[in-house]
């Protein structure tokens, strides 16, 4: 699948990577690695059923931050993110709306390739439909099934026989994996979310209640693929992103990101699944983003409390300063979107534009000095932001003798460290 187009961030003088995050699985602090100058990052995409809300910016803003904090550390990222081009959500508006379903996923994904590319986002290496992954996703279940860790389920209400299941007390037994070793919860709160969040407990036939499922053998009305000995069908959603990281990145990566509703069951299993496989861990270090609330709920498609990235846009709002809104709260928080945040964002744009035809616009090497500080300690954004502002102010340390010294290097601007390390462009 085709990416979308993002310049390379301007070059800067090497960092060094003092950078701590928050790991979801050990809930501490700690360097998230990288292979003799080499860090590898896989996010998860979007169902591309509904357009871009400022909850999905959010994320990809994160983890788009992560990746400029390595590449001003020199370090080289690879980086891949799937696209879910089918799933029931997927399925469920377009017969709703009376759209092909596959005509639905390309305009959606359209659209948020349009949002990533306005919000200065950089592309991934790998971007990586799940129906461009049915091989793998078909090797993967049938190596599963092979090691004894995923089982058939017999029809339901006089449906199909066939649906392939994970097994989870058998990939315990297997080791390498225990359940919650990801999402670091507790097995309470993971039956209170696994029906929400696309899981089904009460499938008769499954071993075990929170045993996901692998493949969907083929109803009618339902797209599907053959797949020789499993029968035709589709993947089931944790699946895909296990393979296409498996195939795409080392084994295990640096860094499993997205929003901290994926953390259980979504990463969850896709570490089980990939670790049962072939008994290397998935990842690293699992990091987590926020959730963004709008009048005082999580936004969310089926709410459809939504402000959406294209409709700010076509409002005229320009997408740095959505960037910067989104930038000002810590990537972990749970905060809330508002026009007080956007005003307050646009507001800062404009100072620090100003600031960029008076007399420190050259003191490149001390924002960056201070904003890379501010970003090592777990990605702290609104502590860089306000590293900008104290520059636009005249209030930095460092700005008077920036650039005094007669062996000083070439000055840097601040319009590139601002592009390069925040991705915020402001010229």
């Amino acid at each position: 699948m085709k990416s979308w187009s993002t310049p390379a961030p301007p070059a800067l003088p090497a960092q060094p990577d003092r950078l701590r995050v928050l790991d979801t699985a050990t809930q501490g602090l700690r360097h998230p690695g990288n292979d003799a100058g080499h860090a590898s990052l896989y996010v998860c995409g979007i169902t591309p059923y509904d357009a871009t809300h400022l909850g999905h910016a959010t994320t990809y803003v994160a983890f788009d931050l992560l990746q400029r904090y390595w590449r001003a550390c020199g370090i080289e990222v690879a980086y891949t993110q799937n696209v879910t081009d089918v799933d029931d959500p997927l399925l469920e508006r377009a017969a709703a709306t009376g759209v092909d379903w596959r005509d639905l996923a390309r305009e959606q994904t359209d659209l948020f390739r349009a949002d990533m590319a306005a919000l200065n986002v950089l592309a991934p290496d790998h971007y990586v439909g799940a129906t461009e992954a049915i091989d793998l996703v078909v090797d993967g279940v049938t190596a599963l099934l092979d090691a004894g860790v995923a089982y058939r389920v017999p029809g339901v209400d006089g449906g199909p026989d066939g649906d392939v299941y994970f097994d989870v007390e058998a990939a315990q037994a297997a080791g390498g994996w225990t359940l919650g070793s990801v999402s670091a919860m507790t097995r309470a709160q993971m039956d209170e979310v696994f029906p929400e969040r696309g899981g089904d407990p009460a499938r008769p036939g499954k071993r075990h209640p929170l045993d996901p499922l692998l493949w969907r053998v083929h109803r009618a009305g339902e797209p599907s693929w053959e797949a020789g000995a499993l029968g035709a069908g589709r993947p089931g959603w944790h699946i895909e992103c296990s393979v296409i990281a498996r195939a795409h990145l080392p084994a295990p990566f640096t860094v499993q990101g997205g929003g901290s509703d994926l953390c259980f069951p979504h990463h969850e299993f896709s570490a089980a699944h990939a670790t049962a496989a072939d008994g290397q861990p998935l990842a690293h270090t699992y990091v987590h983003s926020g959730m963004v609330a709008l009048d005082g709920q999580k936004m969310s498609k089926s709410l459809g409390n939504l402000e959406l990235v294209s409709r700010l846009r076509a409002r005229g709002v320009e997408p740095v300063a959505i960037r910067a809104a989104i930038l000002s709260q810590h990537y972990r928080s749970d905060w809330e979107w508002s026009e007080d945040l956007l005003s307050a964002a646009q507001e800062r744009v404009a100072a620090w534009r100003a600031a960029l035809d008076g007399p420190h616009a050259a003191a490149g090497a001390a924002v960056l000095q201070a904003a890379h500080a501010a970003l090592s300690e777990d990605l702290d954004a609104p502590a860089a932001l306000r590293v900008l502002d104290a520059w636009a102010d005249g209030s930095l340390p460092g700005l008077r003798d920036a650039g005094a010294a007669e062996d000083a290097p070439a000055p840097l601007d601040v319009a590139t460290v601002a592009d390069a390390l925040l991705g915020l462009r402001l010229r």
